[in-house]
């Protein structure tokens, strides 16, 4: 038994739990945080991939959650510049557009306008953008600006009749390690991970809870004052098993993507709309692909591992050919993966309709906390509000500090991005120009840590193949918690596009070999 007593016992490994270890160890707490998988292993790394507002949200009247998001999204782009940057976003006026009548802007709009019949007209589509821009203080992102699709560059992929759109700003962020950045911080403040460990059951005993751990055939009982159930798809399971009776509920809805190869060859992304209502984002993907999502599908239960259906292809395939000139048939998707999204149930009746707001219940003594819903770019303010709520019972906790401080690799402004991926090849001028820019925008200023003294690709060890080295690979195991090849060709790096399965062959003998000499994660 660990005889430590920690303040705070967060349940669950994806972007919620880690930012709240992080920022409860950042302020002197005792914290464990347990994860039965991989970091991030689910939902957190099944992400588009956007800090961003969320254009569409407005349609809901989601002001709060829309000016919290945009805020974020500058907050954290000067946080993490090695794996976020800005993206520039193309919406074309299609003439089919409609909005959704089932939103509140739509309903409104279908009463007062009767006229438009479902259109999106391009005036609404700018007044949207404009709260966009002034929602928030904007201090990075260039504003929206009006395009001639016939004359600039991002019209050339785009099929015949579409010659109007705007330009406006998001941010791209790499999800998976985003969410290993923030477990190392939390670790690197004093916090205890349990990795591949689940949570059997727990019970309140006195003052504390009695949390009962497996790891592998092994079993060991923690003590917490605290429990924070940020389990994500799980998150009603565990309050089964910690005996609690939460009247908030969990709406699980899968999110599907494709990736295809480059469509376009600027670094912009498109943001498309289409007759039923819905929106996709196609956005340039690890340098030779074009990524493609979302959908938006009820799921029954997080027991059932997350894959997209033939309909949900057919549907970004086909939403995608109303755009652009290029058409794509099934034999063009070279990889897709889904996510299940454990969203706050508000009694919506489409799944695109459920708010992607976040909720915190807390039981009436204070002693858990459970987290539903939320999104990726809100994870910072969401542990903010976590650690106000439990305020009460942790006594002398000290105020929120994460909003200016950056994550492991990522302490350099956000406009000398380019010159320190330039002096990275510098240093190192065996590497490629792509394979140095690949490293630091996984590494930030951690890449000359991760390449040593290294004078010669020979130095970094193996090369197994798309410039991964022995070296980068001894990294993620040690000091990024990978313990399994998908760990690492799928989430720390996406690898795996560009990879054979014989070189993906090589990586798993290599770290099965390795672990059985001790190279093992924190």
């Amino acid at each position: 038994m660990d005889n430590r007593i920690y303040d705070l016992f967060v349940i669950g490994g994806g972007v919620n739990g880690c930012g709240i270890a992080r920022d409860a160890a950042g302020r002197g707490l005792r914290v464990a945080l347990v994860e039965k998988g991989d970091l991030g292993g689910a939902t957190s790394s099944a992400s588009t991939k956007l800090f961003h507002g969320g254009l569409r949200y407005l349609e809901y009247f989601e002001l709060r959650l829309v000016r919290e998001a945009l805020i974020e999204r500058e907050r954290l782009l000067t946080a993490m510049p090695h794996i976020a940057w800005p993206m520039r976003f193309v919406l074309p006026i299609a003439p089919d557009m409609r909005f959704d009548r089932e939103t509140p802007a739509g309903r409104v709009l279908g009463r007062v306008m009767p006229w438009l019949k479902g259109r999106r007209p391009a005036w609404v589509i700018r007044a949207g953008l404009f709260l966009y821009d002034h929602l928030c203080g904007r201090h990075i992102l260039p504003a929206t600006r009006a395009l001639d699709l016939t004359r600039d560059p991002a019209g050339a992929a785009l099929r015949d009749g579409i010659t109007r759109g705007y330009e406006y700003s998001d941010v791209w962020v790499q999800d998976s390690r985003l969410v290993v950045l923030n477990a190392r911080e939390a670790e690197q403040r004093g916090a205890k991970l349990f990795l591949r460990t689940e949570v059997m059951a727990a019970k309140r005993d006195g003052d504390v809870w009695l949390i009962d751990l497996q790891h592998g055939g092994t079993r060991q009982q923690v003590r917490a004052r605290v429990l924070v159930n940020a389990a994500g798809p799980w998150v009603e399971q565990v309050l089964g098993r910690v005996g609690s009776t939460g009247r908030a509920h969990v709406r699980l809805v899968r999110g599907s993507h494709i990736v295809v190869p480059r469509l376009f060859e600027h670094d912009k992304c498109y943001f498309l709309q289409g007759p039923d209502g819905r929106i996709i984002f196609a956005i340039p993907y690890e340098q030779d692909f074009t990524l493609i999502g979302t959908t938006d599908q009820d799921h029954d239960t997080p027991d059932h591992a997350p894959q997209i259906t033939a309909g949900e292809t057919a549907y970004l395939l086909d939403f995608a050919n109303r755009y652009f000139r290029q058409q794509l048939c099934e034999s063009d998707v070279v990889w897709a993966y889904s996510g299940v999204r454990p969203l706050y149930d508000d009694g919506a009746g489409a799944a695109q309709s459920a708010t992607r707001d976040y909720v915190l219940e807390l039981e009436a003594d204070g002693s858990l906390l459970s987290v539903f819903g939320g999104k990726i770019t809100t994870y910072r303010k969401l542990a903010e509000h976590a650690l106000e709520k439990l305020a009460p019972v942790l006594p002398g906790l000290a105020g929120p500090w994460t909003a200016d401080v950056a994550l492991p690799g990522g302490d350099f402004p956000v406009d000398q991005a380019g010159a320190r991926a330039q002096a990275l090849l510098e240093d190192y001028p065996f590497l490629a120009a792509a394979q140095a820019l690949r490293l630091f925008r996984a590494y930030g200023t951690d890449a000359w840590d991760v390449l040593g003294k290294a004078q010669s690709p020979d130095d970094l060890g193996l090369d197994f193949g798309a410039g991964f080295s022995e070296a980068e690979l001894r990294w993620l195991m040690t000091r990024e918690y990978a313990q399994a090849v998908e760990d690492v060709i799928w989430r720390r790096t996406r690898l795996g596009l560009h990879l054979t399965p014989d070189q993906v062959a090589v990586i798993r003998d290599w770290m099965a070999q390795h672990r059985r000499e001790g190279v093992e994660p924190h």
